[in-house]
């Protein structure tokens, strides 16, 4: 097959919802309703490949700022693997955002390699858990509809390496979603998200300033949706958080490994529980 014929372009709106239903079709699970936020994120940061005026692969490299940016979406459709379209579509993406970036990924076992040939470092695994919803809400749990937006950023930009107003902002309003946090004195200790995914629901983010916090935000979101399939993504570093899905039967399926090619961002991990999404960070 010749792939003279392939071009890489910006993708657009309608485009991210394709690649969403790739992701899935690789047994991603991505939230269904996750291309919005994506996609205002970094409008130019989503590009498609076409061979012969076909889509065929694609990537998301979001710019989140001059120094930070995150890769995603690194698909090219099984039939058209091993002709070297992957690797092209890689370079565009990294071009993009260039090496001035400290750019993160959730590599995938078989991929590890080849991304530590571009200059990525394991920082640590987050692990994929799997369990059912149910139970009651716990006391002291708010709407986040109710906090102050500005409230909820200073939060954010606690525990994720660049500002992400336009994200959040489509994040926590996603349809089928809820969103809750806890307050002590006016202010966010903690907040969690859980949203409708291709097969059941997936909590993320879960950021707490603490293991009591966070487990009280896990039950309240646990307890949205009885008996639905329930799987969130716990980075293996932070043991509190390892034991409190252990300790409600969660099970482990899947890991992948965060990567960086500036080294890992100073944050306070022991207060990420769950992390917001595997695509853009």
């Amino acid at each position: 097959m010749t792939i003279d014929n392939f071009i890489l372009r910006p993708m657009n709106r309608s485009e991210v919802d394709l690649a969403i239903t790739w992701a899935a079709a690789e047994g991603w699970n991505p939230g269904r309703y996750d291309a919005e936020s994506f996609y205002q994120t970094d409008e130019r940061g989503f590009f498609l490949g076409e061979l012969n005026g076909e889509p065929v692969g694609c990537i998301s490299a979001v710019a989140y700022d001059r120094y930070f940016g995150f890769l995603g979406f690194y698909i090219v459709k099984p039939q058209f693997r091993g002709l070297g379209l992957g690797i092209k579509i890689w370079n565009q993406a990294m071009a993009y955002l260039s090496t001035d970036r400290n750019i993160g990924l959730d590599g995938v076992i078989a991929q590890q390699d080849n991304y530590k040939k571009s200059g990525f470092q394991i920082a640590y695994n987050h692990i994929r858990y799997e369990g059912v919803g149910g139970g009651v809400v716990p006391p002291g749990i708010v709407e986040l509809r109710t906090v102050p937006f500005e409230k909820l950023l200073a939060y954010d930009c606690q525990l994720f390496p660049s500002q992400r107003s336009l994200f959040l902002q489509h994040w926590i309003e996603q349809p089928g979603s809820t969103a809750l946090g806890v307050l002590k004195d006016g202010y966010l200790t903690g907040y969690g998200v859980i949203r409708p995914a291709y097969t059941g629901l997936r909590i993320g983010p879960l950021f707490a300033n603490d293991e009591k916090i966070a487990e009280a935000l896990f039950l309240a979101l646990l307890a949205q949706n009885p008996d639905v399939p329930v799987f969130i993504d716990v980075p293996d570093v932070n043991l509190q958080a390892i034991a409190l899905v252990q300790h409600y039967g969660l099970q482990p399926i899947f890991q992948t490994a965060r990567m960086y090619t500036k080294g890992m961002p100073s944050l306070p991990i022991n207060r990420v529980f769950g992390v917001t999404s595997l695509e853009l960070g």
